[in-house]
């Protein structure tokens, strides 16, 4: 059979993904392409025609992300910051919201010799291998409850150390222990947390619903269970001046900065907005001695 335009199967594509309500059909149409070629997207049209094989790849694909599988799981793979990592069915998927939080970090420790980093609620452990690569002077711990993430983390920290790459030392632990990484205590410089945070029985989308696993996603009833937690143990693990930053659900604008700012040890909280103008983050210092 002749070799057909690519451009046509991309617009059927963009179609499929635009009549499934998914919300940017070309970009995931086009990232399908480029995945089935085997080129970067922004080559695309360096491969005017394709084989009639990569056409009914491509669209077992398109059906499957109109059925709203994640773009990231039929891909294999996400990205955060300098790194990709494995993910799948089990682990919850980074967004790129979570790109403001990592960039705040590095700026926090951008004058830190060898700084101490530890990573809450890792997940796939993303956050705490994109700090790893861009500061492989670092030592950085991640920490995860979940069995099926630890699953995800643990091949993503050995797939990054076999590349080279600077160990992330992985915790099986639970962020509302009262012990979590006594041997730290006072001496790490940035904490970093992007923890379940939306309100339980929140409407998500389908992707998260039906992909993401609950307990990675929901956080009780105000959706500040864990966050709560993860700001008492931060609060012991930091040094003097060392810098905490949480990721919390767009309603948490005005709780999560009240949460810190009752810790008498934190102070210069401030809230950080997302891209689309919604509040995202929240950032706190360890205050030094008095």
């Amino acid at each position: 059979m002749s070799r057909q335009p690519l451009r046509l199967a991309i617009a059927e594509a963009e179609r499929m993904l635009a009549d499934a309500g998914v919300s940017s059909p070309r970009f995931d149409a086009e990232t399908l392409a480029a995945h089935v070629v085997g080129v970067e997207r922004s080559r695309l049209m360096m491969h005017p025609l394709v084989d009639p094989s990569a056409v009914e790849v491509l669209r077992r694909l398109v059906v499957r992300r109109a059925a709203r599988e994640p773009l990231q799981h039929l891909l294999g793979t996400a990205v955060l910051g300098p790194v990709e990592v494995a993910v799948g069915p089990g682990v919850f998927t980074p967004r790129p919201e979570t790109e403001l939080l990592y960039e705040w970090g590095l700026k926090a420790i951008a004058d830190v010799p060898s700084p101490l980093v530890v990573d809450l609620c890792t997940g796939s452990a993303a956050l705490a291998l994109a700090v790893a690569a861009a500061r492989p002077d670092a030592v950085v711990h991640a920490v995860e409850a979940d069995p099926g993430a630890l699953t995800w983390a643990q091949r993503n920290i050995s797939d990054h150390a076999s590349a080279g790459g600077t160990p992330v030392t992985l915790h099986a632990a639970d962020v509302r222990w009262t012990d979590l990484l006594v041997e730290l205590e006072s001496h790490v410089d940035l904490v970093l947390c992007n923890p379940p945070y939306v309100p339980d029985h929140t409407p998500v989308p389908p992707e998260v619903e039906e992909w993401d696993p609950p307990g990675a996603v929901f956080g009780g009833p105000d959706g500040l269970e864990i966050i709560r937690a993860v700001i008492a143990t931060s609060a012991g693990l930091l040094r003097y001046g060392g810098c905490l930053a949480i990721e919390h659900d767009d309603t948490h604008g005005e709780a999560v900065p009240a949460l810190l700012s009752r810790r008498r040890v934190l102070t210069d909280v401030e809230e950080h907005l997302d891209l689309n103008g919604r509040p995202r983050f929240a950032t706190a210092r360890r205050l030094g001695p008095s």
